[in-house]
């Protein structure tokens, strides 16, 4: 497994080099948040410079969110089989020289390319972080801490990179979005190598299904891709339904795939948990809520209430704010009380930020009337996020930790880019409309907006019910998760059973 190695040159205990190992995994996975939200300030830039198109410019996004979304439970899936410090390393090293290519390039094809070759390393990278950080942390509370440190960095670089965008893109040039990784990539590669000790895998005749794996691969590149064009070709379109259906059609035939073969890439009875099942349930819910909101939130105090890049990051912030800052107190009182007892005020929070941001006024004030929105939608996810993450993992054995992880990351993609597609696509149907209707811009688009905040709201009720109704307390699950590990035993390198491993 992933484990800290202590240098006998020094007094450091190994329990402290544990938690220097989880800042060497929470830096490699601030690059790969920093990389995901500072792109979107340069896009102005970026077209003018090297004379991308309107419509072409969105493959400098969506060509990394397509090899990102598709590779992730494949990459996830892969470091339990031949040892997830190797994959988080090689994508690290993806990502590094993919980010080079980046910075360097001079032509839009040579940038969408690049940037897709990006995703693949980003995925490599972030699917195995959670799986190591529950390796390294087994005991529930100091767990509890590290998964809220990790929400903690995410959600920081997110504020971060919102506001690193702007300042290198009019201090430098766009080209230094890109080149800032280098650094990073490279001081944590080094720091991974001194930290994180090699470990094994359960090795690839456990699972090396190369059909499975293509054919999940493929059915998870045609799903984000087909929720992507879906703004540019509607949802009743040839390409939308063609597409749709080859994605659906190579999931079913890898779910028969899996439950034939003697060496499935996914152990499917690993995830018979109600509490790993529901926290993916909720988790893609919740990031189809979000990722709609922050999108169309953008777009209203751009296009209605008139600010600048700078301006809306800025806007944001104490959002990004209340959730790095409640991400990081998420642990005691996960610890305390549970992940489900944690979680479920939490959505109730995130409900109440979204039902006031769908009353916001054409002329708002922002102390007045979006604060209030922003503030208990940053409490709210800050909480829910560390409690969906601790509870997604609950189910998972240090032998397939990293599917675990790599499920969780997967469903985030996928549903961030469903909810943004279909939200984008009411709000745009109703602003048209009312355009039609001779109502003046403004309040057309003020009310578009404000109608997919409304079912945001609604999906984070959805979130809600399944929360209470499927998910269980910490205490009723944790024989099952015992007895559940104990029944991959045969598996395991070392032949112990789960409760000799936890004592």
């Amino acid at each position: 497994m992933a484990s800290w190695r202590p240098s006998p040159s020094t007094t450091t205990t190994a329990r402290d080099l544990r938690w220097l190992a989880l800042v060497v995994l929470c830096a490699g996975m601030l690059m790969i948040v920093l990389d995901a939200t500072i792109v979107n300030v340069a896009l102005p830039s970026i077209r003018i410079d090297l004379g991308f198109t309107q419509s072409s410019l969105a493959w400098v996004v969506n060509a990394y969110l397509i090899a990102f979304g598709g590779v992730l439970l494949l990459a996830g899936r892969l470091g339990d089989l031949v040892g997830r410090r190797r994959v988080f390393l090689a994508g690290l090293a993806v990502f590094t020289a993919a980010s080079l290519l980046c910075g360097l390039s001079i032509r839009p094809e040579m940038l969408v390319a690049a940037r897709f070759v990006q995703g693949v390393g980003g995925a490599m990278t972030s699917a195995v972080i959670l799986g190591m950080v529950v390796t390294l942390f087994p005991e529930p509370h100091e767990q509890a801490r590290a998964i809220g440190i990790y929400s903690f960095v995410a959600a920081a670089g997110a504020s971060i990179g919102l506001l690193a965008g702007g300042f290198l893109t009019d201090a430098l040039n766009w080209h230094w979005i890109f080149l800032v990784n280098i650094p990073i990539g490279i001081i944590t590669a080094v720091s991974a190598l001194r930290l994180l000790e090699a470990d094994r895998g359960i090795g690839l005749g456990k699972g090396a299904d190369a059909l499975g794996a293509l054919l999940v691969t493929v059915a998870l590149l045609f799903g984000v891709y087909t929720i992507i064009r879906t703004t540019d070709f509607g949802w009743g379109s040839a390409h939308t339904i063609g597409f749709g259906a080859a994605a659906i059609a190579s999931l079913m035939a890898f779910v028969v795939r899996e439950s034939r073969t003697a060496s499935p890439l996914v152990p499917f009875p690993s995830f018979r948990s109600p509490n790993v099942a529901g926290a993916n349930v909720v988790l893609l819910v919740i990031f189809a809520a979000l990722f709609g909101m922050f999108f169309l939130g953008s777009l209203y105090f751009q296009r209605v209430l008139g600010y600048d890049p700078l301006g809306i990051g800025l806007a944001f912030l104490p959002f990004s704010l209340s959730i790095a800052i409640l991400s990081f107190a998420s642990g005691p009182l996960i610890s305390r009380f549970g992940a489900r007892t944690v979680l479920l005020p939490s959505l109730v929070l995130m409900g109440v930020g979204l039902v006031s941001f769908a009353r916001v006024p054409v002329k708002a004030d922002y102390v007045v009337d979006v604060l209030p929105s922003i503030l208990p939608l940053g409490v709210g996810f800050g909480l829910a996020f560390p409690s969906l993450i601790a509870l997604g993992m609950s189910g998972a054995s240090e032998h397939d930790s990293g599917l675990a992880s790599g499920l969780l990351m997967t469903t985030q993609q996928v549903g961030g880019a469903l909810g943004l597609s279909v939200l984008a696509s009411l709000s745009a149907s109703q602003t048209n409309g009312l355009l039609a209707a001779s109502v003046a811009e403004p309040a057309a688009l003020t009310d578009g907006y404000r109608l997919s905040f409304a079912i945001g709201a609604g999906l984070v009720l959805v979130a809600l019910v399944v929360a209470g109704t499927v998910l269980r307390p910490d205490d009723e699950t944790e024989e099952e998760a015992l007895q559940a590990d104990d029944r991959l035993v045969g598996d395991a390198p070392d032949g112990r059973t789960a409760a000799a491993r936890v004592r």
